[in-house]
């Protein structure tokens, strides 16, 4: 059973950082891509960055390109943000194409989802 677990979201400043977790279990690593995605109210689920496990190949929103990096290590999947801004504020969620040669970035190619962590940015 693929479980995948948040955390580390909260209340920052706008130009502040924090670094979400995912902890990933029950998943086979080598073919995933694990992915985060963000929710904000009123608004639909957005991609925020993805990463390949076998090579750690990244790709990212334009929106939070150069503020952001994914990274992964053993079972775990991190988001470093920085240069925070009150648009970043929404749930965020750690999720998982449990097989694919290429990053996909809609929502529906996702398999396994986590259960999200709240990210909050004042002004």
């Amino acid at each position: 059973q693929v479980q995948l677990v948040e955390s580390g979201g909260g209340l920052v400043q706008a130009g502040g950082s924090l670094r979400l977790s995912c902890a990933a279990s029950g998943l086979t690593f080598s073919g995933a891509v694990m992915g985060w995605f963000r929710q904000a109210p009123g608004k639909e689920r957005e991609f925020v960055a993805a990463i390949r496990w076998s090579r750690g190949s990244t790709y990212y929103a334009d929106s939070v390109k150069g503020r952001f990096t994914i990274a992964r290590d053993s079972t775990m999947v991190y988001l470093h943000m920085r240069s925070l801004k009150p648009e970043d504020t929404a749930v965020y969620y750690c999720a998982a194409d449990r097989s694919s040669p290429i990053i996909f970035t809609r929502s529906s190619r996702y398999d396994y989802w986590g259960q999200g962590t709240q990210v909050t940015v004042s002004s």
